[in-house]
């Protein structure tokens, strides 16, 4: 079929609505549509040659939207809503009861060309369940009953004002209305009161004294505005009123510091504190790191989450470092790890003791972790390592 000349050039101004051409091509296929009743192979090659696209990428959009249709299509098209909550309240025997009527399954089309048949899946209508559309206009709240006597008007020529919108056009007119331009019917912008099921939120809220807040309110305490973020820090520092990381707060002496109002000694590189050579490195905390310290972490969720098992009551595996107690100086930090703790360590004397070449480690220091034997014999420090939660939590409360 040769496309006319009306819509060659409704086609030009719909190209001409986008900045890129291809922005056009949804527009474009309803335009097809409308005047061929469906998408044909001659009305891709159009799109694709006024757009610049290949076939293909046409043809890829085409066959993805169902309200593109492959095949011709009735004057009508009847869509039953056969989703979750229409089909527990009726939709699936309404579909069953229109296809049986009428002869034909789902996108099929009766032999006198009126009437096509499909399931959809949802039709945005929950409120109104079960629903029937007929051409995308509403038909609420139906009954096997009610959608025969609907179907049975359309094959007489009738056209039923449809529960809520405009009055009802046929397929070809409502495809060009998708393709964004305007029904110039008269009435064809008339449409019904909005209904209770609408309704019932705003009845509610004036009963209740609700309003929705004003633009420029502040935003709920759950989520943080701008002003509640913490000010960047420089690099090398820690944020106001706060101790660097891998200090101990104000007051207090962790082991192995010196005493407030002295200079700290430099720690050795690769120490458990996170600080390098040449100074402390401020590490900003996550929240699960945080959490770690209070000693609520779980496994298995989010890292960013303060809590990443829900909190209490939460699906998360418990680490050692939530419960500490769990697991007094075996070092596990994670439930994969909860089966070396039970196995000898390398600080037996069967095994030559702690600081010996053929030991499996040396005795750990508090300011260096762990070194295996081949760096006791060659005198090469282990590469920097980030601190367990559990060694965090420890020297903390040191």
């Amino acid at each position: 079929m040769t496309l006319s000349e009306q819509t060659r050039l409704a086609a030009k101004e719909i190209v001409a609505r986008y900045p890129r051409g291809r922005s056009a091509l949804g527009p474009m296929l309803h335009l097809v549509q409308s005047e061929e009743g469906y998408v044909s192979p001659e009305g891709i090659a159009f799109c694709a040659e006024a757009l610049g696209l290949s076939k293909a990428e046409v043809g890829a959009v085409a066959t993805f939207y169902t309200m593109y249709k492959r095949r011709p299509t009735g004057e009508y098209l009847v869509s039953v809503c056969t989703n979750t909550l229409c089909d527990v309240l009726g939709g699936a025997e309404i579909y069953q009861t229109l296809s049986e009527s009428l002869g034909v399954g789902h996108d099929e089309t009766t032999p006198d060309g009126q009437i096509t048949l499909e399931h959809a899946e949802c039709l945005a209508a929950c409120d109104y369940a079960p629903v029937v559309t007929v051409n995308y206009e509403f038909f609420d709240q139906q009954t096997p009953e009610s959608a025969s006597s609907l179907v049975a008007e359309l094959q007489a020529g009738g056209r039923p004002m449809p529960t809520r919108g405009a009055p009802l056009c046929t397929f070809r007119e409502i495809s060009r209305q998708l393709a964004g331009f305007i029904d110039e019917r008269e009435g064809a912008l008339d449409a019904g009161p909005a209904l209770e099921p609408t309704l019932v939120g705003n009845r509610l809220a004036v009963q209740r004294g609700e309003t929705a807040p004003p633009y420029g309110e502040p935003v709920p305490l759950d989520r943080p505005t701008d002003g509640d973020r913490p000010a960047p820090t420089q690099a090398g520092t820690a944020p106001a009123g706060t101790a660097p990381a891998g200090t101990a707060p104000a007051g207090t002496a962790p082991a192995g510091t010196a005493p407030a109002g002295t200079a700290p000694a430099p720690a050795a590189a690769g120490s458990a504190s996170g600080e390098r050579e040449g100074g402390p490195v401020a590490t900003p905390q996550t929240e699960a790191e945080k959490s770690a310290e209070a000693g609520t972490a779980r496994y298995g969720g989010p890292p960013g989450e303060a809590s990443s098992g829900g909190g209490e009551g939460g699906d998360g595996v418990e680490t050692s470092a939530s419960d500490p107690a769990s697991s007094p100086g075996s070092g596990v930090t994670h439930e994969s790890d909860a089966g070396k703790a039970d196995e000898p360590t390398s600080t037996s004397p069967a095994q030559g003791g702690p600081g010996t070449v053929g030991s499996d480690s040396v005795a750990p220091t508090s300011d260096s972790p762990p070194s295996t034997a081949a760096d006791a014999a060659t005198g090469e420090a282990e590469p920097e390592r980030r601190p367990t939660n559990r060694a965090r939590k420890t020297r903390r409360e040191g």
